[in-house]
């Protein structure tokens, strides 16, 4: 059984009901992000796929937070990666109109950086993997907004949601004594948000049917 988090304290698959229960979040999100491809914002192959990823992250962490085994915890950080590979890869070749070649590049740094960060697993209480997305993530806000793309602001505040995600994360464990409950669970539910702002920051910057929406700010 592994027991990283503060709400466990014992083992059976309800030793987390919060952490557990917090990951419906992200499928509230994928079918939030659904319904604005249907609604003609996206649609395209690979906005499916990122909702999907969603999805499957909602479903890899919730089983991971019941049986807490070796197989669960690969099934909550596959997805999570995926997803991470493929909007880099999407947004630079979509929204910065890269060559697939600088994409290709750009998406193998990041991974590349991950995988040093891995190195790491118990810095920041395990959250030193997740430093490489979030500086990723606010490079791509900044310019998502400085060059006015449609929902110039839905990046940004994406990477400051997923600031505040971070946080709550990495201090689970220093507050066992005065919460028990820990705040993992917050990680999740912020988490929820910080995806569906990024799929919706992509399919706007790409559908002309959001060219006045640009006054809204999101």
């Amino acid at each position: 059984m592994i027991d990283n988090y503060c709400e466990r304290i014992g083992p059976g698959l309800w030793a987390e009901p919060l952490n557990a229960l917090s990951n419906l979040s992200f499928l509230i999100a994928a079918f939030v992000a659904w319904r604005l491809l249907q609604r003609g914002a996206g649609g395209e192959g690979g906005h499916k796929f990122l909702v999907l990823l969603i999805a499957t992250i909602g479903i890899g962490s919730g089983l991971f937070h019941t049986y807490a085994t070796v197989w669960a915890k690969w099934l909550d950080v596959i997805p999570i990666f995926l997803f991470q590979l493929t909007f880099l890869c999407l947004y630079c070749r979509q929204v910065i109109r890269w060559s697939a070649l600088n994409c290709a590049m750009a998406v193998a740094l990041f991974l590349m950086a991950s995988i040093v960060a891995l190195q790491f697993p118990l810095s920041l209480n395990g959250s030193a993997m997740y430093l490489p997305a979030i500086s990723v993530l606010l490079l791509l806000g900044s310019f998502h907004y400085l060059t006015n793309q449609n929902g110039r602001l839905s990046l940004l505040l994406g990477a400051l949601v997923f600031c505040a995600s971070l946080a709550f994360r990495t201090v689970d464990a220093a507050v066992c004594e005065l919460l028990t409950i820990g705040t993992h669970f917050m990680w999740h539910l912020l988490n929820g948000v910080v995806l569906y702002l990024l799929v919706r920051a992509l399919v706007v910057a790409r559908s002309e049917l959001w060219v006045d929406h640009r006054r809204q700010g999101i």
